[in-house]
């Protein structure tokens, strides 16, 4: 009982001693540093270069880059390979969303779906996407289809696990005012649970579209005639290693563009989310 009473009190947390615990800069600081994030490395990159230590054949300096991006965008090679990764990466994405966004709101509602679906899945997404090229070339041969189930079995499992937990965060209170002014399942799905989970559901797109480029660049690499893959392929044969960095920086920007771009449309579809 003494060693009760004279047991120190734990002091109490303040919101000011909370908000010590994340530190937020200005706009302009904020801009500084992604600028930094940015010239820093391309710096570094450029001293390198022009240092003599490595040779421009393993790395080629940031005009040569620049010069064999230029080349490229001029004979029609890279807007040509450009679109043609494009349109693989809207046909293998946009499947595996349309497949996946119903399976996971599916496990994240009915209580029937999670048991008979997660495991299965929960299995599936540790198969290497790419292991599974041979069985694709044999089953719809090298033509388009097989990129493109290339790139659906590579995103599918992942979206839909992130997408069922996006749906669980609904909160239960949320649900039973909803059922208590009279809403059906129905209604509730559609008015209550997809508008909660759609910032989350947006989310899991943007984790998984830098993931599918992964793949559209692995499966360009085999048996394809355009794409910016088969493009990085050819230069390789050649030692043309400042078209690989330019198309590695070519596809560094357009991945940049869809995150921003997902990453907009979350904020505005959902600006309640934190």
């Amino acid at each position: 009982m003494t060693d009760l009473m004279t047991r120190p009190e734990i002091p109490a947390v303040t919101p000011r001693r909370v908000k010590l615990l994340k530190t937020e800069v200005s706009r302009r600081t904020a801009w500084i540093l992604r600028a930094a994030s940015v010239l820093v490395p391309l710096a570094a990159w450029w001293a390198l270069s022009v240092s003599g230590l490595v040779e421009d054949t393993f790395l080629p300096s940031p005009p040569e880059v620049w010069t064999a991006g230029l080349e490229m965008a001029e004979s029609g090679d890279l807007p040509a390979d450009v679109l043609a990764s494009l349109g693989r990466i809207g046909a293998g994405f946009g499947l595996a969303v349309l497949i996946a966004v119903p399976l996971g709101f599916a496990m994240g509602t009915l209580g029937w779906a999670q048991p008979l679906l997660e495991p299965v899945i929960g299995i599936l997404r540790y198969l290497p996407a790419s292991a599974f090229i041979p069985l694709l070339i044999i089953w719809v041969g090298i033509g388009e289809a097989s990129k493109i189930a290339l790139l659906v079995l590579g995103v599918v499992f992942f979206n839909t696990l992130m997408t069922a937990d996006a749906v669980r965060q609904v909160p239960t209170r949320l649900l039973e005012v909803s059922a208590i002014l009279g809403a059906g399942r129905g209604r509730v799905a559609a008015r209550v649970v997809f508008p909660y989970a759609l910032p989350g559901i947006l989310d899991a797109m943007r984790v998984n579209a830098a993931a599918a480029w992964n793949f559209v660049v692995v499966a360009e690499l085999i048996a394809a005639t355009s794409g910016l893959g088969y493009r990085i392929t050819r230069a390789q044969r050649f030692l043309q290693t400042d078209r690989i960095f330019a198309i590695l920086i070519v596809i560094g920007l357009i991945g940049l563009t869809i995150d921003i771009t997902l990453r907009l449309l979350r904020a505005r579809v959902g600006r309640w989310a934190t």
